[in-house]
């Protein structure tokens, strides 16, 4: 699946499968997808670039055939070039790194693109938005993080969204088309915030796989 598929004024639901149930995590995945939720954000860490491990590409490449989702996979690893043949492999349709990471920015973005993937930029809460905004125009996405990255179930940092709106405002110049994703302490009001500033695709955990209505509510809750 191609992003080109989504219009960037179209409302999407990125549920985070770090607040799935493991013990159930295929069950989980089918779910979103029949409640609606088109794309499923992987969040990949590696111990390193972040105090936390999650899953890699073997976990990933069980949950494809389970799930007919946009694959959006969010890498927070110190060193993306060495493994994106790997998510590639796996069955990521997009890849996010860090402009923080260890690497050529500009060699990745082509190396993502190269496996037909889609390539999207994020950056930590302290790092300044000016190191994306030369790669508007050569990538698909800008992924806003409104929480430190690495553990679920922060608060959410309202100060991000001006980030929002600048990427917002230079993306409508040069690459209209640009997603823009925000992640961290997403649910029912926080959303409507979110897409105000100008994002569209909203990364929500346990605002989606824990809501005590289910999933088909949570995705009515975040995209009305």
């Amino acid at each position: 699946m191609k992003i080109s598929t989504f219009d960037a004024n179209e409302i999407i639901v990125s549920p985070s499968i770090l607040a799935a149930d493991f013990a159930n995590l295929a069950q989980e995945v089918k779910g979103a997808y029949d409640a609606n939720a088109k794309f499923l954000h992987l969040d990949v860490m590696d111990g390193h670039f972040v105090p936390n491990i999650s899953f890699g590409p073997s976990v990933i490449a069980k949950l494809r055939p389970c799930s007919e989702a946009f694959f959006d996979a969010h890498l927070m690893i110190s060193h993306p070039q060495e493994y994106i043949q790997s998510f590639h492999e796996a069955g990521c349709d997009h890849i996010t790194f860090h402009v923080e990471s260890d690497c050529n920015i500009q060699e990745v973005i082509d190396q993502i693109h190269s496996y037909g993937m889609s390539a999207g930029l994020t950056l930590k809460p302290g790092t300044d938005i000016d190191s994306i905004i030369p790669y508007l125009d050569k990538i698909q996405m800008v992924l806003i993080m409104t929480v430190e990255p690495g553990f679920g179930g922060q608060s959410f940092m309202h100060e991000m969204m001006g980030k929002v709106s600048t990427i917002r405002e230079h993306a409508n110049k040069v690459n209209p088309s640009l997603h823009i994703e925000v992640d961290g302490g997403i649910n029912k009001e926080t959303s409507k915030i979110v897409r105000a500033a100008g994002a569209n695709i909203l990364v929500a955990g346990t605002a989606f796989f824990r809501h005590p209505q289910g999933m088909q509510e949570a995705q009515k809750e975040l995209t009305s």
